[in-house]
């Protein structure tokens, strides 16, 4: 910056870069410019190279604001916007965007009360084995029914909740809401199906997560073995020795554990050898280009052939057509999931559907 701009920390990781007399808007965005490409340098601490972004959310006087406490509000109402689209990127402030930091705000005010009026609920998606067509698994999605607004897909609260810490108490209430749904199909008599159910980032940086799934197990002890634990490849990267170590108690205690959306992330071959894992899941992503796509048929291909290289259980999301069954079928992927046969459905829709003289089973034909 110049020497009569200012540069100064506001708290935690926010700054505040006051620059006064700029000819034109364009000029902010210069600076902005610089900054993103200052940052994409490493840091080098203690000898490791550490790679940091940075969200930049710009206002201008007099148009965003007369004085210091407008321009410094709307300035963070555009770094928010920044944030979420994608983060490590400048946005220019817009009075549309208080609309919209209204409405989340809005959200977030509701989101932090749906746990406790109960708004929340759990539907169920099965996983079919490729060459039986029989229910292997199944998993746990969270759906929100807001009194006012209705449905709520995960897509639009999910992000919100991770970005407020509200995602731990969320992942919390899903394995007891999955706990308590394993033990009332015991009840009924049903025979033991595993239920998957996904781990948030936060829910394993925090150490929240062990604490809960200790208490599950005390109270049931076969639980640890219907649970599945899915983590996404991307979370299971972000931390690696971190991960590994939660991976290694979660282990111990006899949870299966899958890692989601395998492909979209880079994952080191070295640390993946490592994780004490039991599956891969193939992300949509490829699968909806199968057959027909050249290059998502040889990841999807790949990965199959690599995971039963390391003894993992490969498991194929997405799947809608008979041609994207008959393909994985070839390749010898144990399980799919997907819309070909079935969305999720409320627990007792589940039951009644899928539910044939004493196992669970489709009545979709096979290939």
């Amino acid at each position: 910056v110049r020497q009569e701009d200012t540069v100064a920390r506001q708290g935690g990781d926010e700054f505040i870069l006051l620059l006064p007399e700029i000819a034109h808007p364009e000029d902010a965005l210069r600076v902005a410019n610089k900054i993103l490409d200052a940052f994409q340098h490493p840091f080098v601490i203690s000898g490791h190279e550490l790679y940091v972004t940075v969200s930049i959310g710009i206002a201008i006087f007099p148009t965003d604001g007369n004085d210091h406490g407008a321009l410094i509000q709307n300035a963070d109402v555009a770094l928010y916007q920044a944030k979420e689209q994608g983060r490590n990127a400048y946005r220019l402030y817009t009075p549309a965007m208080n609309a919209h930091a209204l409405e989340r705000l809005d959200m977030e005010a509701h989101l932090r009360r749906a746990i406790e009026r109960e708004e929340f609920r759990l539907v169920y998606q099965p996983r079919v084995h490729v060459l039986t067509g029989e229910i292997t698994s199944v998993e746990a999605l969270i759906r929100w029914e807001h009194p006012e607004r209705g449905t709520i897909p995960p897509g639009q609260f999910i992000p919100l909740a991770e970005e407020t810490g509200l995602i731990a108490p969320i992942g919390e209430w899903v394995l007891h809401a999955t706990h308590a749904r394993l033990r009332a199909w015991h009840e009924a008599g049903l025979p033991p199906l595993r239920v998957a159910v996904n781990v948030s980032g936060r829910q394993l940086s925090t150490g929240s997560l062990i604490p809960v799934l200790h208490a599950i197990v005390r109270d049931c002890p076969g639980a640890a073995s219907l649970l599945e634990l899915e983590i996404t490849e991307s979370v299971a990267m972000t931390n690696v020795e971190e991960t590994l170590a939660v991976l290694r108690d979660l282990h111990a205690m006899g949870f299966w554990i899958a890692i989601d959306d395998f492909g979209t992330s880079y994952s080191s071959l070295n640390y993946l050898k490592q994780f004490p894992i039991h599956a891969l899941k193939v992300d949509q992503s490829f699968v909806r280009e199968i057959p027909g796509d050249p290059n998502s048929e040889a990841i999807a291909a790949t990965i199959i052939g690599m995971a039963h290289s390391l003894q993992l259980h490969v498991i194929a999301e997405g799947v809608e057509t008979a041609e994207q069954l008959d393909f994985l079928a070839c390749h010898e992927c144990d399980e799919v999931q997907g819309y070909y046969y079935s969305r999720p459905l409320p627990p007792d829709d589940f039951v009644r559907t899928f539910f044939v003289d004493g196992a669970f089973t489709t009545n979709v034909p096979v290939g």
